[in-house]
């Protein structure tokens, strides 16, 4: 903050502050007593001060506002081209299209679609040289802006396999990258650590060792890179996560090449949503998106607040695109860039995340990288220590989930209404190593309400 505010009053020093706080404490130990410690290590004191704040830690370079995107799984060509349309008129900035089959025309998918004002997002769940080229020739074409979401380490985590093989895998990505140059193909996402359970000192560190994999394995990387994130419900905490998840890729990235880019897609965690008393979810996600916002991602895509037990709707979709609009046109979120600079709790605790983050992953790097460490079982073992902790703080009630295990109504019913499943799926099979699985914090309580139902 380069304006200095109320220069008229008599400047009082955090050490007057101190002193103040202490004779008020009545001789209780102020460092026990009012400063506690996150499940992050983040230690939060009772107030901030300019003369114990360092400088902001880095100045916004953006010169755009956030984009709403709009997810959409594409089965039906016809009906994808449809929904696309509608959701663009009706405030959709940015269009991520779910692909599941190499075999859809994705050419009749963009024919009709404004391609040159609307960056188009390709969450594609297989590896196929041939797909991402028929994408690359249209956006040549068309010059049109395309993100590719190939991430084969995050196919490796949650489903335990690779597409086919790490270096198979790895030769596609190198042959993507030196074939299809109108496109930007990777991406990093780290919604599964989120959802799983993982601490967000984790989160950092771990999206920073998953991209050293990418450095060291595709050489001459250049470009932007998807990073996508899922944020939770600790307001300040979220935003400087994505803060210091920027600072963190960005100064592991500058050992490979400057000059990349990142590209932060942020969109609403799974872990803290619930199936009764679902509307609360809409409470949570808003939050959830500002923090994203003020975190300066550059879109954001909101979950409906149904996401957990309906099939895509257009009723869930239009009100969780509504809640962004009402943010960016009603609320004005997207017209200072980067507002966080200059707070001092949210830059103090932006630099201890990246500190933290920092080492963690050097420890990552000594034991073999990230790859290594999924193949040994470590980062798994981690994030569940990190998910039972947080699983043991909501069963005994000090982490709150209100209309869950606080204030629920107990005459709430859903079994009539789940047209899909809710909870954490088992599917036995053979795999190279052992998932990470997401897991809600309410699976417990849900399937017991759920049974008594009957």
């Amino acid at each position: 903050m380069s304006e200095k505010l109320f220069t008229d009053f008599e400047h009082i020093s955090s050490k007057q502050w101190k002193q103040q706080i202490q004779y008020d404490l009545k001789g209780a130990d102020y460092n026990e007593t009012l400063v506690w410690e996150s499940p992050e290590g983040i230690k939060i004191k009772p107030f901030y001060h300019a003369d114990e704040t360092p400088e902001p830690l880095y100045a916004s370079t953006k010169n755009e506002s956030f984009k709403i995107c709009q997810n959409i799984f594409v089965f039906d060509v016809e009906k994808s081209v449809r929904r696309s349309l509608e959701t663009l008129q009706r405030g959709a900035e940015s269009l991520r299209f779910t692909i599941q089959d190499a075999t859809i025309d994705v050419a009749k998918l963009l024919e009709t679609l404004p391609l040159g004002n609307t960056v188009v997002y390709f969450n594609l769940e297989f590896l196929n040289v041939e797909f991402v080229q028929k994408l690359n020739d249209i956006a040549k074409k068309r010059n049109a802006t395309f993100y590719i979401q190939l991430d084969p380490i995050n196919q490796l985590s949650k489903d335990g396999n690779w597409f086919t093989d790490l270096n198979s895998d790895f030769d596609l990505l190198n042959q993507i990258k030196s074939t299809c140059t109108s496109v930007n193909f990777l991406s990093i996402d780290g919604t599964l650590y989120q959802n799983a359970g993982a601490t967000m000192v984790q989160q950092i560190a771990y999206f920073a060792s998953h991209a050293t994999e990418y450095f060291n394995r595709i050489p001459d990387l250049s470009g932007t890179i998807v990073v996508e994130v899922a944020v939770g419900s600790h307001y300040f905490f979220e935003i400087a996560k994505i803060r210091a998840l920027r600072l963190v890729l960005e100064s592991v990235a500058a050992a490979f090449n400057p000059e990349l880019k990142f590209h932060i897609l942020t969109t609403p965690s799974k872990r803290n949503k619930t199936l009764y008393d679902y509307n609360v979810n809409l409470l949570r996600t808003t939050t959830e998106c500002m923090s994203a916002i003020l975190g300066e991602s550059d879109a954001v895509a909101n979950l409906p607040y149904d996401a957990l037990y309906h099939k895509e709707n257009e009723f869930g979709d239009r009100i969780a695109r509504n809640q962004l609009l009402v943010l960016k046109h009603e609320s004005y979120f997207d017209k200072v860039n980067n507002p966080a600079d200059g707070a001092y709790y949210i830059e103090n605790i932006t630099q201890q995340m990246a500190e933290k983050a920092l080492l963690l992953l050097k420890e990552i790097d000594a034991a073999g990288g990230f790859i290594t460490q999924l193949i040994e079982g470590t980062i798994q073992k981690k994030i569940q220590e990190s998910a039972a902790k947080e699983q043991d703080l909501f069963d005994s009630g000090k982490e709150v989930l209100l209309g869950t295990n606080k204030y629920p109504n107990k005459d709430d019913r859903m079994s009539h209404d789940l047209e899909l499943f809710p909870f954490v799926k088992t599917k036995p099979r053979k795999t190279l190593i052992t998932p990470i699985i997401e897991k809600r914090l309410a699976e417990k309580i849900e399937k017991e309400r759920l049974d008594n139902e009957k």
